[in-house]
């Protein structure tokens, strides 16, 4: 069974990603996985004795997509860490070949963080950069975002094994992200998305390897009721993320019967938590009352993405 957050006694310098990115996931084995929520309980507690551990190095920060909790977050996590950040913004690519960007910015800076349209950028930027690029967002996977949601979830409840999490909306990036850590902390997923807005099918088979791994249960439906009974927490997500507009007339009349609104709040256990990345569209997705209850720790989550991130970084730099 997958062990819950263990809080090491000691700080010393972490040990290191053996994978060198975080493209995704699953480019963190498990021990590892474990260690960085590990970590990440240390640099919460004792912040300044990692004040200058990125002392001298230098962090690319190429963001495809507008950011406020990834960029801000990297940025204060990179200097608190006693480091430095330079930015561009835009299409990656365009100009000259991704190849040659990833190329010149392994030449000048010491990590790359890319929040991105396509996983097919971020995986390009990892196979030519000889530096640790992370995966800050992806059209397939947020694995910062749900590192810090799975660490939140911790510090809530301490122990999160056999605890239920419902992912209600969308089956996108966020939700694949989610399952896959919380299925590794042995934690019962459940996904309800309406039809034809299942999870990518690739994701769901690593999943299913997970929870078997973890003793976890993996269920997909398209009943939101039905997943949020009996939740210790609910999460749910936009309905039309940034390149899908043009779908937003229609997400919104699809989506409709899985806003998390007071009454399908109330079929979760009455000590449920609402999560949500944000930004959230509030009357839609969820209604304000929600993530405005006392059971909302939406904010904790945009604060331990900071955390988490300094934890990463440890990890991943030499």
């Amino acid at each position: 069974m997958a062990a819950s957050v263990r809080v090491t006694p000691t700080f010393g310098m972490p040990s290191r990603i053996a994978a060198r990115d975080l493209k995704s996931d699953l480019d963190l084995s498990q021990d590892e996985f474990l260690s960085l929520l590990d970590l990440t309980v240390q640099v919460k507690r004792s912040p300044r004795r990692y004040a200058q551990a990125l002392a001298g190095r230098y962090i690319s920060l190429l963001f495809e997509k507008p950011s406020l909790r990834t960029r801000l977050t990297f940025e204060l996590a990179i200097k608190q860490l006693g480091g430095d950040s330079v930015t561009s913004v835009g299409p990656i690519g365009d100009r000259e070949p991704l190849k040659d960007i990833a190329r010149n910015l392994d030449r000048w800076t010491q990590g790359i963080v890319a929040r991105t349209f396509s996983q097919n950028t971020i995986d390009g930027l990892a196979y030519w950069s000889g530096v640790p690029v992370v995966n800050a967002l992806s059209d397939k996977y947020h694995p910062c975002q749900a590192l810090a949601d799975v660490f939140t979830l911790q510090e809530h409840f301490g122990e999160v094994q056999g605890r239920k999490l419902a992912f209600i909306g969308d089956g996108n990036n966020v939700a694949h992200s989610l399952m896959l850590c919380a299925l590794r902390l042995g934690m019962d997923f459940t996904l309800a998305t309406p039809a034809g807005y299942e999870a990518d099918s690739s994701v769901l088979y690593d999943a299913e390897a997970l929870a078997r791994s973890s003793g976890a249960t993996l269920t997909v439906t398209n009943d939101p009721f039905a997943a949020a009974s009996g939740a210790d927490a609910i999460y749910t997500d936009v309905w039309a993320s940034m390149g899908q507009e043009q779908e937003k007339a229609q997400r919104l009349a699809e989506f409709s019967p899985y806003q998390v609104n007071e009454e399908l709040f109330s079929a979760a256990e009455t000590h449920a938590v609402f999560m949500h990345c944000l930004p959230a569209k509030r009357g839609e997705e969820v209604t304000d009352a929600v993530i405005e209850s006392p059971g909302s720790v939406v904010f904790d989550q945009a604060e331990n993405r900071l955390h988490v991130q300094k934890a990463l970084l440890l990890m991943l730099l030499d």
